[in-house]
């Protein structure tokens, strides 16, 4: 174990910041909840049960965020455009991910500086996922 000198700052991640795993599980359990009902996204998780896939996401931003390195761990590189080829992905599809996503973070009620950092993120990635136009 290495000692920290006396008087130095630590600096903790945005995961430690915003209060670790327990955050993270209940956004991405949130926006789930939303993607279990929505008609045009639910078509994009063929497994008949949402919850692995909720798993992984979750492991994705807690590793993203600063996290536990779990997601690589068990799933190697992230590759999120690869893993996001097979699904027809266009402005629709991104509306109503993000859609879903803001319900999420609005719910988690954190500081409005790492508010203002989680939701630059997801519009980003949301934007980089889409595939097609339409």
């Amino acid at each position: 174990m290495t000692e920290i000198p006396r008087g130095t700052l630590q600096k903790q991640t945005f995961y430690e910041q915003v209060g670790g795993e327990e955050t993270f599980r209940r956004l991405v359990h949130r926006f789930y909840q939303g993607v279990a009902e929505d008609p045009l996204l639910r078509p994009m998780y063929p497994e008949e049960d949402l919850g692995p896939a909720e798993e992984r996401f979750t492991l994705f931003l807690m590793q993203y965020w600063g996290g536990p390195r779990t997601y690589s761990e068990l799933r190697g590189h992230p590759r999120l455009r690869m893993r996001h080829v097979p699904f027809r992905v266009d402005r629709a599809a991104h509306d109503a991910w993000l859609g879903h996503m803001r319900v999420a973070v609005d719910e988690l009620e954190l500081s409005p500086e790492h508010e203002r950092e989680l939701w630059k993120y997801f519009v980003l990635a949301a934007g980089s996922l889409v595939n097609t136009e339409g």
